[in-house]
């Protein structure tokens, strides 16, 4: 038992046609993050150099897209919208946590090692 796939993204709000022009939809909205993710790495604009929640504001942006293109990747292409619910929570947040975790342990292990090469010897008690 087949059945069709929504010709849709963004909930809707642009339709397609033909599974054909849906993929080259979606390989435009993913283009376009991508282009945007490599024009602020090499242009590295001083706006977004400032500090924020101990990291570079720029780098906030390259993970905020990151996960953005992983999700969509993951509800398109995987074709969680076509599931039930509690499956496309369970799949989503529990790799956008997972994500999130990985980040956190980076960061925390990068400024640990990054004070220890700076510094000298340094020891934390957690």
């Amino acid at each position: 038992m087949a059945h069709e796939h929504k010709l849709e993204i963004f909930r809707g709000l642009v339709k397609f046609k033909s599974n054909t022009q849906k993929i080259w939809g979606v390989l435009i909205f993913l283009t376009i993050v991508t282009v945007i993710e490599v024009v602020l790495g090499i242009i590295k604009p001083e706006a977004l150099m400032a500090s924020f929640l101990g990291m570079k504001a720029l780098n906030w942006i390259f993970i905020i897209l990151t996960i953005v293109k992983a999700y969509y990747i993951t509800w398109d292409f995987m074709h969680m919208r076509d599931e039930t619910k509690a499956l496309r929570r369970m799949v989503v947040w529990t790799a956008i946590f997972l994500i999130l975790y990985l980040i956190f342990i980076l960061l925390q292990e990068g400024g640990y090692v990054f004070d220890v090469y700076d510094d000298g010897y340094i020891k934390r008690d957690f």
